[in-house]
């Protein structure tokens, strides 16, 4: 049965991590997976997820299932924490499950639109995340990119984007990040949304918002400016939204699908076809993540306490990258690297080449992603000095 089977290639994020654990530097740095590190380097469980957890132990009476949805309470706030007090939700057009993260969401998102127009069309931009492509293909969709990042000028190509999405077709889905895009850091502002919204609106394609980093780049209510605005502008809208960053849930494995329909009797058809879905998929969703998460979102006092600890995350990604450009300056760095401060979220790209990428992991134990895209909140005040002292020295 396997004698044929071929290793696969190596996943680029995770076969760093597998040489960086190998690496006997006492200075090495580890620059390449998406996950929030502290000042020290540790990655902490959030004080109100350990208040809601002792909660959940206390009174968590049983194990049984949920439902192919999820907990009803859970998604229920999910979304409201991404639309607010949205006309849809008072609509009653937003339907919402639980899912194994947000890459879980994405493959449901993506199965579900395969079953509705068989080996449909989803346009996702270049760069993305890596493993969008991945996703969307195995779910049985046909993967096509727009222009996205400029990495001449360090900016976003808006104009190439909107000039590529003007030729999509209406049964087609398009991909596109709520905030902190991952892997270039180039978000679109308030005017080029409502562009977005404009052109989805007068072609009918299908917005798919990737919102994994809710909170991380201005603010809770600023990063889903976007998806509100498509609420606001067109019939049909999928969220994949994710509580692995902000809520430091990464393990757990929880986050969400939420179905924006053009009236509720809409909303409840698709609403019984994606669990559908789900059905035949996993079947039912991790409970656990998503119990800390209602009962964090369902006390005041709990969610005052993660808005501080997000707020805290939040600013400290936003420190590291005024750091990293002031510390290349003072270590004699002429190239500009101010496009660093003008991004949001934990990822840039350094802007340097493959040769200097790999000088950086076998001289200095330094190890980023071959684009150079680096993890911000990687960097802390006791590595920075060796950091900038080694781009220095590769540039």
């Amino acid at each position: 049965m396997f004698a044929t089977i071929q290793p696969p290639p190596a996943d680029p994020i995770l076969g760093l991590s597998i040489k960086f654990k190998a690496d006997n530097n006492p200075l090495k740095i580890d620059l390449g997976p998406g996950i929030y590190k502290d000042e020290t380097g540790a990655t902490p469980v959030l004080a109100c997820v350990k208040a809601a957890e002792a909660f959940r132990t206390e009174f968590e009476q049983t194990k049984i299932y949920l439902g192919s949805a999820g907990s009803g309470l859970f998604n229920e706030r999910i979304a409201s924490l991404l639309l607010g007090d949205h006309q849809a939700i008072q609509d009653n057009r937003v339907r919402t499950i639980s899912t194994p993260g947000g890459t879980g969401a994405l493959r449901i998102a993506g199965e579900f639109i395969n079953s509705s127009k068989s080996g449909a069309t989803i346009w996702v931009s270049n760069p993305t995340w890596a493993n969008h492509q991945g996703v969307f293909t195995a779910a049985g969709l046909n993967v096509k990119t727009y222009p996205y990042y400029d990495y001449d000028n360090k900016c976003l190509d808006f104009e190439g984007m909107m000039n590529a999405l003007k030729q999509v077709s209406k049964d087609d889905a398009v991909l596109v990040h709520a905030c902190c895009h991952n892997p270039s850091g180039m978000d679109l502002n308030k005017e080029q949304w409502q562009q977005f919204a404009e052109l989805a609106n007068e072609i009918g394609f299908l917005p798919v918002v990737d919102i994994a980093y809710q909170g991380f780049g201005a603010g809770l209510d600023e990063d889903a400016y976007g998806l509100r605005l498509l609420a606001d502008k067109v019939d049909q809208l999928v969220v994949c939204s994710s509580c692995s960053k902000n809520f430091g849930l990464y393990r757990d494995r929880i986050g969400a699908c939420s179905l924006i329909a053009k009236n509720s009797t809409v909303a409840d058809i698709i609403y019984a076809a994606i669990q559908r879905v789900v059905r035949v998929n996993y079947s039912m969703p991790p409970a656990h993540g998503a119990a800390v998460v209602e009962t964090i979102l369902g006390s005041e006092e709990l969610t005052s306490q993660w808005h501080g600890e997000l707020e805290v995350m939040r600013e400290r990604i936003s420190q590291m990258r005024q750091v990293l450009v002031s510390s290349l300056a003072d270590k004699g760095v002429k190239q500009d690297f101010s496009f660093i401060t003008r991004q949001n979220g934990m990822f840039s790209f350094l802007g340097i080449n493959g040769e200097q990428v790999q000088r950086l992991q076998d001289e200095f134990s330094i190890y980023i992603v071959g684009s150079s895209r680096i993890n911000l909140a990687g960097i802390s005040p006791d590595n920075i000095d060796y950091l900038s002292e080694s781009i220095a020295k590769v540039l």
